[in-house]
């Protein structure tokens, strides 16, 4: 699985949920994740969420975090779920290492009751796709909305510190990911 964080600050509008997408517009084949810090605003037809039909998903500076994977055909969404959440509490338990405690609920993460998060996984005829958002800072959030960003979580965080964090979450996912293959090849199966 392949890893590129992106320098510049694109805003996630919803298109990067797409399949192919990293193919599309960075050259990189196969299933990926890239991750930035940029903003969020999602229109009402772009959702896919049918829960989500008619709400604001905005913010101002978020992580973004786009997972592609390609190695079941025809892909499953179930396991894309799966996948979703193995994400949602790698991210949870590096924010612990920190000293941020969340909580978990589905595939959102909270911080003192307020979201910190927002996430959608979906699937295409070849591909599973996996939207993480982390908000950086409290704000362009809707209204309607408790929410929360990590400068506000932890005080002494700043862009370095969150860097290290996107890097940090992205390989401990390859690296979850990639034992569980190496796990699927060493164990009998009857």
């Amino acid at each position: 699985m392949k890893y590129k964080k992106l320098e510049e600050s694109l805003l996630y509008d919803g298109s990067p949920i797409e399949p192919f997408w990293a193919f599309k517009e960075f050259k990189v084949k196969g299933s990926s994740i890239l991750a930035w810090i940029g903003p969020m605003e999602i229109k009402p037809e772009e959702l896919i969420d049918y829960e989500d039909v008619g709400l604001e998903i905005k913010s101002n500076k978020m992580i973004h975090f786009i997972i592609e994977h390609f190695d079941i055909q025809p892909a499953d969404i179930k396991t894309c779920y799966h996948r979703q959440r193995l994400f949602v509490m790698i991210v949870k338990d590096i924010l612990s290492e920190l000293g941020i405690k969340t909580t978990r609920s589905g595939d959102d993460i909270y911080f003192e009751g307020r979201k910190l998060s927002v996430s959608i996984a979906t699937c295409s005829n070849s591909s599973m796709k996996i939207h993480f958002g982390m908000n950086v800072k409290d704000e362009g959030t809707p209204d309607d909305v408790e929410t929360i960003g990590l400068l506000e979580c932890r005080k002494d965080l700043d862009y370095k510190k969150i860097q290290l964090l996107v890097d940090k979450i992205s390989e401990s996912y390859i690296k979850e990911i990639d034992s569980i293959e190496e796990d699927i090849t060493k164990t009998k199966v009857f």
